[in-house]
């Protein structure tokens, strides 16, 4: 009878995928005869209007004091222009620079601006309005990072014409680019302020910019800042967005910005984080967009410390890894929010090597390549030893007090108990950490977090070569390679991407070898659109506001395309944000 029924629903399945096929045959030359006029198409048409939730409240606007406010610095980028921008894979592209070149010796670079270029009052922009963008970063206080404002000390920047400038770099560096990406802002209206002066200037609540979309207004709740409107600048020197405006509206967390999206306020959420995301996945209409972010979760070791020998050990280190299960750590503790990490150089852009070794969790594979270094279980199975001497195999893990760390620190030390290897945990706040134990390398090893934001450049010469192994570097690991750091100074100066290309090839299969620190995951950022805003599409990012790189694609069905505009709401007197 078994038999009898298998032949039976065969015989059905089989007629069933027959009249299917005939069915699909018979649409197809349907819409063959159809005449093209006939056939819906789909055109992305000028106005509309899109309205987003952002978590956070308004500051500034002004991309010289919006780094460590997300909102801010979300909006900025759709107010204000750079010399140029980076692409979803880290190559530079023209912005208000329409080319540029350098010298010989890689220490002029010169640029030349596009031509009928306007701020968003009318007023012309000038090589002037670059020039004195980098004398406020120059002369910034602690607003500005400490690093970013030395650089700029060291580099001359000369006025060539009103459309030409040149910089002066005291030597050759090839990541120079990197940091050209700051926001211009206009001289006109700026430029007989100091930079503190700037800071408490009501230039900040009604900003000029020259990007694709132009402040509109407030919108207001009692007397607070409840959100903002940013309407199509008409005068944009590049194509102009389909979308006539956009709103963002503030929230005080995630779920308030959910709730804002299953209300009807909004139609989007700037970032689905982890406690949303189930909500945000059962949303019918919500699309759900996932880019890799510009970071990367690390085990650091201390290579030069004699209290724990066996990390001076590649081989150990590999085993290490290997017995690490990333993947599960991504699925159960951060809701699949992540992608594994293989090396230090972020996947997806032109300088990461596609076949860099990828080592997957394998525990009985770890134990094998634990022995061949010298280390087996105790006798009594207690415990890992170094079999030469019988001393245990233990050590200290620092993890930062931030969210989400412990659990990942949990999950490290029970994998590596599982080899027999004890791991004493420590917390830590993540300025003490860094003050008290990787700056003077007081550790043994290390649980952090290397932000690459706003870096398009690979450039890993700071973390990794043996020149910044010493106290005031960030080569935490003190890991000294020769041929690895000849490689990074070599791409420094160099000029060439596909031989840049090349020397960061070679490099991170020399890292994957010797296994310096432990790569763990890049963290993805999830985005949620409406599914009727058509023609999104994220690529990975570099910074957060990079969802907005193709905003210039973003349409709204004519159907549903009747152009409305937000009455400006009365705007009470504001004292500066300080």
């Amino acid at each position: 009878m078994k038999k009898l029924r298998w032949q039976i629903v065969i015989i059905l399945l089989t007629g069933l995928v027959v009249g299917v096929l005939l069915l699909n045959q018979q649409q197809q030359q349907q819409q063959q005869q159809t005449p093209p006029a006939l056939q819906a198409t789909v055109v992305p048409s000028s106005g509309g209007i899109y309205t987003e939730a952002l978590v956070g409240s308004f500051q500034r606007f002004n991309p010289l004091l919006a780094m460590t406010n997300s909102p801010d610095h979300d909006i900025d980028r759709l107010i204000f222009s750079s010399l140029i921008r980076f692409d979803a894979s880290g190559n530079p592209q023209p912005d208000l620079a329409e080319s540029w070149g350098y010298s010989k010796d890689g220490t002029l670079y010169n640029f030349s601006l596009r031509n009928n270029l306007f701020w968003q009052d009318g007023q012309p922009i000038t090589a002037d309005d670059v020039t004195f963008t980098v004398d406020m970063i120059r002369n910034s206080t602690s607003v500005v990072p400490d690093d970013l404002r030395a650089f700029w000390k060291d580099v001359e920047i000369k006025r060539l014409s009103d459309t030409e400038l040149q910089f002066r770099l005291p030597e050759a560096f090839a990541p120079f680019l990197d940091y050209l990406t700051f926001g211009v802002l206009p001289k006109h209206l700026l430029g007989q302020m100091t930079f503190d002066q700037m800071v408490n200037d009501s230039f900040n609540l009604k900003p000029v910019g020259s990007g694709p979309y132009r402040f509109d207004h407030f919108l207001m709740d009692q007397d607070k800042i409840a959100g903002v409107v940013l309407t199509v600048f008409d005068n944009y020197y590049a194509q102009k967005p389909f979308i006539q405006q956009i709103v963002f509206r503030y929230y005080a967390d995630s779920k308030a910005a959910l709730a804002a999206y299953q209300a009807g306020e909004v139609q989007g959420i700037g970032q689905v984080t982890a406690d949303i995301l189930p909500a945000a996945l059962a949303e019918p209409s919500l699309a759900l967009y996932t880019a890799r972010q510009p970071r990367l979760m690390m085990v650091y070791f201390n290579l030069n410390s004699d209290d724990v020998p066996f990390f001076k050990d590649a081989n150990f280190r590999r085993a290490l890894l290997t017995g690490l299960n990333r993947q599960g750590m991504i699925d159960h503790l951060l809701a699949g929010q992540a992608v594994v990490a293989d090396g230090p150089i972020l996947p997806g852009t032109w300088a990461y090597y596609d076949g860099i070794e990828h080592l997957g969790y394998d525990p009985a594979q770890a134990m094998v390549m634990l022995r061949a270094a010298g280390y087996d279980l105790n006798k009594d199975g207690s415990g890992l030893i170094n079999v030469k001497d019988t001393t245990p195999v233990k050590f200290q893990l620092v993890y930062p007090d931030a969210s989400g760390y412990q659990a990942i620190a949990e999950s490290i030390k029970s994998d590596w108990a599982a080899l027999g290897i004890e791991v004493d945990l420590l917390e830590k706040p993540y300025d003490k950490l860094i003050s008290e134990n990787l700056d003077p390398r007081t550790y043994q090893a290390a649980l952090v977090e290397i932000n690459m934001s706003q870096t398009p450049d690979p450039d890993p010469y700071p973390f990794w070569d043996q020149a910044m192994t010493g106290t005031g570097g960030q080569n935490y690991a003190q890991w000294s390679n020769v041929t690895a750091s000849e490689y990074l100074e070599s791409a420094r100066v160099t000029f060439d991407q596909a031989e840049r290309g090349r020397l960061y090839r070679n490099f991170q299969v020399i890292f994957t070898k010797e296994m310096p620190a432990l790569p763990l995951y890049f963290p993805v950022y999830t985005y949620g659109i409406d599914q009727q805003i058509k023609g999104v599409q994220i690529g990975p990012l570099f910074d957060q506001s990079d969802r907005f790189a193709g905003i210039f694609d973003w349409y709204l069905p004519a159907k549903k395309n009747t152009v409305n505009t937000i009455s400006p709401t009365a705007i009470a007197t504001l004292a500066p944000t300080k």
